[in-house]
C-alpha cells in the first residue's frame, strides 16, 4: 500500500506541504527531494523560557512557510564555520527535513543529525550538513536539529536557583526526538525506525542519550562520530563553574535571577571568556558540558554503560586516527595539543582518580614514547579525548546490542602535507557526500577527488544500511564489516582501501585498561 505523506503533485513547480501535530508546512523541492527548513519543534526559547525546559510551540493556522533557516542558537565566533547569512537569536529550537518526492510503499528509515561544536558552537544550518545527498543515495528521511548551546544549553546554572534547568541541550534533543516520532509519518517517515546520529559534542549527546532513561524507546539505532564519551561534569564541578560565570558576569549569588533578563550579547560575550578560561587552566576539560542531574543523566555515562544499562539498540561507534591535529591548526584550546598541556592533562587527570597513582600514569604515557614531543602529545589528546572513551563505550555496549567499530583514516593529499590528516571532522563531508567544487575546496589542491568521492559512497551505503536494517554492510562488494566485541575488538579501518583489523592500537588500548577515565 503506497504511503501519501505529503502533498508530492506530479507539477514539479508544486510545493510540497505537510501536516504536523502544530499546523500544516510548506517546503521546496530540490529535484527528486522535498526540503523543509527551519520547522519549529518547540517554543521561543527567549523571555521567560530562558533556561527553562522547552516548551511546546504555539499552533498556527493556514499554512507557515518553511523555506528558510532559523535562528541559530546564540554562540561567539569559533573555530566552526558558520555562513555570516545566518540569524542568531534565542527563537533556535528548530529542525530541518529532507525527504524523497516518490511515494513509497512503506514508511522510510529516519535519521537524525545531531551537529557538533564542543557544545557551545555550530548550527543545523552549516552547509556541510545539508542532506539531500544522503537522502538521495538511500531511501531515507533525514532529519537535523537546531539546539541550544554553551550558556544557554549546557552551562549547569542549577545551583543558582530553582529557575535555572541543567542539561537544557539534551532536554531539547529529547524534544525534537519526540516530534519526529509524532509527526515524521507525514513526511513518510517510520517512527519505530529511527537512527540518531552524531559528531564530536553531537556524538557525545548520542552516548549521553544513550544511557538516559528520558530518551528510552525514542530511536532504535545509534551513530556516534568521535563521541568525547567520558567529558561530563558532576554536581560539584558544575556548580563551581556556575559560581565563575556569576563572577565574570560581576553579579552576586542573590542576583543570579537577573540572567534571566540581561541582553544576551551580554551573556554570550561572558560566557565566551568562560568557555575560554576553563580548557586553558584545565586542559583537557571544557566548561559547558552535559551533567550528572538525576534525570537526564542520572549518573555518569560511561557508569550506565559499565552497568549494562544503555538502551538495547544498534551502535555504530568510531574516532578519527588524526582527531588532535585540527586543534593545533586552528590553535584552539579546546583540545591540549602541546606537550605542557599534554602532561598538565595527565597531572588533572591523576588528582581526580585516586585509582591511577603516579606509577600507573606513568606506565600510561610510557605508551607514547616522549610526551615532550608534538606528535607525541598530540596521539595522547587524540585517545584521551575520543579514542579511549569510544573504546570504553563499544566495551560495555556490546556486552548486550550489535556494536560495530570504525578507524576513519583517509585523507586527501593536501590533508596530509598540512599534517592534518585525518583530522577531526574530517569524516563529515564524506558521511553527507557535500564536498565543495575544486575552487572552493582546498582538501583537493592537491588532487584526490576520486578516491574521496569512492570513500564517501562506501561510508555512505554503510550508514544508511545501518539505519534502515540496523547492520553497516554496504552491499556493493565491500569489504565485510564483522561487529566489535571486547575479545577481538574488530575494527574496519576506512581509507582508500576499506581492511578490518582486530584491535589495531592494541599497545594503547592495554595500556590504558578497561577501567574508563573521565574528565568529571
Amino acid at each position: 500500500m503506497s504511503t501519501r505523506f505529503f502533498d508530492a503533485e506530479t507539477d514539479e513547480d508544486t510545493a510540497p506541504v505537510a501536516r504536523t501535530t502544530y499546523g500544516d508546512v510548506r517546503g521546496v523541492r530540490q529535484g527528486p527531494v522535498a526540503v523543509w527548513r527551519g520547522i519549529p519543534y518547540a517554543a521561543d526559547a527567549g523571555g521567560p523560557n530562558r533556561f527553562r525546559p522547552p516548551q511546546p510551540p504555539e499552533p498556527w493556522d493556514g499554512v507557515r512557510d518553511c523555506l528558510e533557516f532559523g535562528e541559530i542558537a546564540p554562540q561567539s565566533a569559533g573555530f566552526v564555520p558558520v555562513e555570516s547569512s545566518l540569524r542568531m537569536g534565542e527563537n533556535c529550537l528548530w529542525l530541518n527535513i529532507w525527504a524523497p518526492t516518490q511515494s513509497a510503499d512503506e514508511p522510510r528509515p529516519v535519521m537524525v543529525w545531531i551537529h557538533g561544536g564542543a557544545y557551545c558552537l555550530g548550527t543545523a544550518a552549516q552547509a556541510i550538513y545539508d542532506g539531500r545527498k544522503l537522502v538521495e543515495t538511500g531511501d531515507v528521511i533525514l532529519v537535523s536539529i537546531n539546539y541550544r548551546l554553551g550558556s544557554l544549553g549546557f552551562l549547569d546554572l542549577s545551583s543558582l536557583g530553582a529557575e535555572f534547568t541543567p542539561n537544557l541541550g539534551l532536554h531539547d534533543q529529547i524534544a525534537a526526538l519526540e516530534w519526529v516520532r509524532d509527526n515524521i509519518a507525514a513526511f513518510g517517515g517510520d517512527p519505530g525506525n529511527v537512527t540518531v546520529f552524531g559528531e564530536s559534542s553531537g556524538a557525545g549527546c548520542v552516548t549521553a542519550l544513550l544511557t538516559s532513561p528520558r530518551s528510552a524507546g525514542l530511536f532504535h539505532r545509534a551513530i556516534a562520530q568521535s563521541p568525547p564519551a567520558t567529558t561530563v561534569f558532576g554536581p560539584e564541578r558544575a556548580a563551581a563553574v556556575a559560581a565563575r560565570y556569576l563572577e565574570l558576569l560581576e553579579l552576586t549569588p542573590d542576583r543570579a535571577g537577573e540572567l534571566l533578563e540581561l541582553p544576551i550579547d551580554r551573556i554570550v560575550s561572558t560566557a565566551a571568556v568562560l568557555l575560554d578560561e576553563v580548557p586553558r587552566q584545565e586542559p583537557g576539560r571544557l566548561a559547558a558540558v552535559p551533567v550528572v542531574d538525576g534525570d537526564i543523566l542520572p549518573t555518569y555515562p560511561t557508569e550506565r554503560f559499565r552497568e549494562g544499562r544503555s538502551h538495547r539498540v544498534p551502535l555504530l561507534i568510531g574516532t578519527n586516527r588524526d582527531e588532535a591535529s585540527m586543534f593545533r591548526v586552528f590553535r584552539s584550546p579546546i583540545m591540549p595539543v602541546t606537550p605542557d598541556a599534554v602532561n598538565a592533562m595527565l597531572a588533572g587527570v591523576a588528582a581526580e582518580h585516586p585509582g591511577l597513582s603516579p606509577e600507573r600514569i606513568a606506565e600510561i604515557a610510557s605508551a607514547y614514547g616522549d610526551l615532550n614531543t608534538s606528535r607525541a602529545a598530540l596521539t595522547m589528546s587524540t585517545d584521551a579525548a575520543f579514542r579511549m572513551p569510544a573504546h570504553w563505550v563499544a566495551d560495555a555496549h556490546s556486552a548486550h546490542s550489535p556494536t560495530w567499530m570504525y578507524r576513519f583514516d583517509h585523507a586527501t593529499p593536501m590533508l596530509k602535507a598540512a599534517r592534518v590528516g585525518a583530522g577531526h571532522a574530517t569524516e563529515l563531508p564524506y558521511v553527507f557526500g557535500n564536498f565543495g567544487s575544486f575552487d572552493r575546496d582546498p582538501t583537493f589542491w592537491l588532487g584526490g577527488r576520486k578516491a574521496a568521492q569512492e570513500v564517501s559512497g562506501r561510508m555512505m551505503r554503510r550508514w544508511l544500511a545501518f539505519a534502515a536494517y540496523g547492520v553497516p554492510a554496504a552491499i556493493d562488494g565491500s569489504k565485510h564489516w564483522p561487529p566489535y566485541s571486547t575479545g577481538s575488538r574488530t575494527t574496519l579501518v576506512i581509507d582508500t582501501a576499506d581492511r578490518v583489523v582486530d584491535d589495531p592500537d592494541r599497545d594503547r588500548n592495554s595500556v590504558w585498561g578497561d577501567q574508563a577515565v573521565g574528565f568529571y
